[in-house]
This record gives C-alpha cells, sequence and structure tokens, in this order.
C-alpha cells in the first residue's frame, strides 16, 4: 500500500473510531428528553461552527473553490448529513435500533452492486470474497437477532439511510477541485444543521430541547458538556478524518473501513458502560477486519484542471 493510501487509511480509521463516540455521549441528551432531531440539529450546527476557523484558514480567500463545489457541498449536506440523519431516526422508531443499523450499513454493499449495475462488469473476486466476510462479520457484531424485523416501513426508511450513507463516502471519494476536505466537512455540516433545523421549524420532525443537568459517566454534568463532545470528537473530527479518508483511499474501501464503526462503539460500550463483548462480536471484529483487508484499494482520482468542470458522478472502479 503506497504512503498516500496509508495516511488515508489512518483517517478513515479514525473517523470510524471518533464517529462511534456518538452514541455513548447522545444518550444522555436524549434520556433528558432531547429529541432525536433536535440532538443532530445541534451536533452538526455546533460541530460546523467549531470547524469554521479551519475552513477560512484552509481557503485563504479562495472562495471560488466553494462555487466550484457547491454540488459536493450541498450532497454533504442535505443527503449525507441531514437525509441519513432524519430517515435513520425515523427507522428507530418503528425497528430496533440493531436492525437499523445493520440495514444502514450495508451501504459498501450498495456501493459494489451499483457500480456493477452502471458498468455491467462483474467485481473483483477479492472484491466480493471481502464483501461476504464483511457483512458477515458486521452481522455478528451488530447480532444475528437484527435479522428478524417485520415492519417494512422501518427497514424502507433505514435502507433510504443506507443509501445516504453511501451518498457521503461517493461525494467524500470526488476530486476535491481546490475544495480542501475540511472546508467541505464544515459547510457541509452547516448546511446539514441548518436543513435539519428548517424541517423542525415546518414541523416535518420535533425538536425538543431540555437544558440542565444530565448523568454521563457516574458523576453529573451540564446538558452541553457530551454535546460539546460528540460534536467535537463523533462529528467534527469524524467528518473531516472521513472525507479525507476517502479522498485517499475511494469510495468503496473507505465505506468498508466505515464498517469498523460497529466495533469501535461496541468496545466503547465495554468501557463505559460495562456491556460484555460476546465470543460472536469479537469473531465478527475479526471478520469485518478480514473483509477491508481483502478489499483492493482504488486508483486515486486524477485532479481536473483549474477550468474543466467537475462531473457529478461515482467513479468507482470494481
Amino acid at each position: 500500500m503506497k504512503s498516500p493510501q496509508i495516511v488515508g487509511l489512518a483517517a478513515a480509521v479514525t473517523s470510524a473510531a471518533t464517529f462511534a463516540t456518538s452514541g455513548a455521549f447522545i444518550k444522555p441528551l436524549l434520556e433528558a428528553g432531547w429529541s432525536p432531531a433536535a440532538a443532530v440539529t445541534a451536533r452538526a450546527i455546533v460541530a460546523g461552527l467549531l470547524l469554521l476557523p479551519l475552513v477560512l484558514f484552509s481557503l485563504r480567500g479562495r472562495w471560488d473553490a466553494l462555487w466550484r463545489g457547491r454540488w459536493r457541498i450541498a450532497g454533504m449536506g442535505v443527503i449525507a448529513v441531514a437525509f441519513t440523519q432524519l430517515t435513520y431516526f425515523a427507522a428507530i422508531r418503528l425497528i430496533p435500533v440493531s436492525t437499523a443499523l445493520l440495514v444502514e450499513y450495508l451501504a459498501p454493499l450498495l456501493l459494489v452492486i451499483w457500480v456493477a449495475v452502471t458498468t455491467r462488469r462483474v467485481p473483483r473476486p477479492m472484491v466480493l470474497v471481502g464483501s461476504v466476510l464483511a457483512i458477515g462479520g458486521l452481522v455478528l457484531v451488530i447480532g444475528p437477532g437484527a435479522l428478524g424485523a417485520v415492519d417494512p416501513v422501518g427497514v424502507a426508511l433505514a435502507f433510504a439511510a443506507a443509501v445516504g450513507c453511501a451518498v457521503y463516502f461517493v461525494v467524500a471519494a470526488r476530486p476535491a477541485d481546490g475544495l480542501p476536505p475540511v472546508a467541505l466537512a464544515g459547510t457541509g455540516l452547516l448546511l446539514g444543521g441548518l436543513t435539519l433545523g428548517l424541517a423542525g421549524l415546518a414541523g416535518i420532525v420535533p425538536l425538543e430541547m431540555r437544558f440542565g443537568t444530565v448523568p454521563l459517566l457516574g458523576s453529573v454534568v451540564p446538558w452541553w458538556v457530551p454535546l460539546m463532545v460528540v460534536a467535537f470528537f463523533g462529528t467534527a473530527v469524524a467528518y473531516a478524518t472521513g472525507i479525507f479518508g476517502s479522498g485517499r483511499l475511494g469510495s468503496r474501501l473507505a465505506s468498508f473501513v466505515g464498517l469498523l464503526e460497529v466495533v469501535f462503539a461496541s468496545i466503547l460500550a465495554w468501557i463505559v458502560v460495562g456491556e460484555q463483548l460476546t465470543p460472536l462480536q469479537m469473531a465478527g471484529g475479526v471478520l469485518i477486519l478480514a473483509g477491508i483487508a481483502s478489499i483492493p484499494a482504488e486508483p486515486a482520482a486524477p485532479q481536473p484542471a483549474a477550468d474543466e468542470p467537475v462531473e457529478m458522478k461515482a467513479a468507482l472502479p470494481i
């Protein structure tokens, strides 16, 4: 593996690990009376504001990069952040969280299938082997019982979240064309947070917040403490490193590395709240790692010239 791909892999693993912190620190807010949409809106807007100084520094007055990357920013904010979060939280109101996670994290498989259909080419054998290993490991980590959901609406909403998750990796892996990864992350989060906020004001999703103290790690802390942890680590760092990693690895491999989030989340639950890891979960983690190792890296996408338009389509060799 080449040096840029090693750096990209490190960034993608960091993204998966920091994304995994979200559940443990968002849960106290939800138990205190926050609606899921309100928690997601707050974390996206706060994370976008935290990244704003880095966004401005990375651009250094090159505002034309924002205009050239407008469709990537729109895709990141409206679909990857707002749409994915809305459909996922709508799904878990109808089906178990484990089932929703299992369906949402079919995103890497969706990318493989999409490219096979659009290019009319059979995926490489190692891609198929890696897909089977990784998805099988995902089932074991989340729990075989996740396959028992019967509510078709909930499953459809979770599948919509999977599509949004796949779009995230595709958008993140597109040629930068002068738009730094941190700028795409920051502006996308702000746009996604504002979109969710407007959906709440329009009555599409409930926006309920409670300001007081919440229990966290055996103590009582102000409500903004877990929010800031999630906004910084689970959102700002997670999206910025994820976009950077996808640009180096390509959307397919980055999406499979993203499956490590469920492994990290299980480990975090074991450390923070004492939930024991079962032998099946450990075996699932090994299968996910084996699947990731089987997926060949994609060649780096060529960077277009400054005067060459960038097409919004996925270049995903299989």
